[in-house]
């Protein structure tokens, strides 16, 4: 059985993750009117898909466990971006901050010794260090890229490689 404290702490999460599905979708939407960049949209959008399965995983968590998880209002997420580059960013920083709140989880769990719940957050806490590992990388070669427009054109290409939710392939 869920403590209400850590109940109210993983409806957070579901907060988190639904938000982030939502990050995720307006920058396939925006990417979506750029030109000529098909798969980083299609990232984008398989990117926003694993977030909302990631939030659909709480909410079975939370209601196996006794708890109810409660379906949150989401805010308007930044709708444009100045750039990839920029978009890429967004993404990064997005995650580092989803990475700070599933730790603030596991702690809670740890003093609440309730093991279970640890135990259920160790899949996200890896997943997380997939997720930044990503987002570097791609920043990175972005960074490398700089305003070239044939980089750009061969990150588009080579994205699709990039495996989502199973381990971070090199784009």
């Amino acid at each position: 059985m869920l403590s209400q404290s850590m109940q109210d702490a993983l409806n957070e999460q579901v907060r988190i993750e639904g938000q982030s599905s939502q990050v995720y979708l307006a920058m396939a939407s925006w990417a979506e009117i750029q030109p000529g960049i098909n798969n980083i949209t299609s990232f984008f959008y398989r990117h926003s898909d694993e977030e909302r399965m990631h939030m659909l995983k709480l909410i079975h968590f939370i209601n196996e466990r006794g708890g109810f998880a409660v379906i949150p209002d989401l805010k308007q997420p930044q709708l444009t971006f100045p750039s990839i580059s920029h978009a890429f960013k967004s993404l990064l920083d997005h995650e580092v901050a989803v990475s700070e709140s599933i730790n603030k989880l596991v702690d809670i769990a740890l003093s609440e010794k309730d093991y279970a719940t640890h135990n259920f957050l160790q899949w996200y806490v890896a997943e997380q260090i997939e997720e930044e590992a990503l987002a570097r990388n791609i920043n990175d070669k972005l960074e490398l890229i700089g305003d070239e427009k044939s980089g750009l054109y061969l990150l588009d290409r080579d994205i699709m490689n990039v495996t989502i939710g199973g381990g971070p392939a090199n784009p």
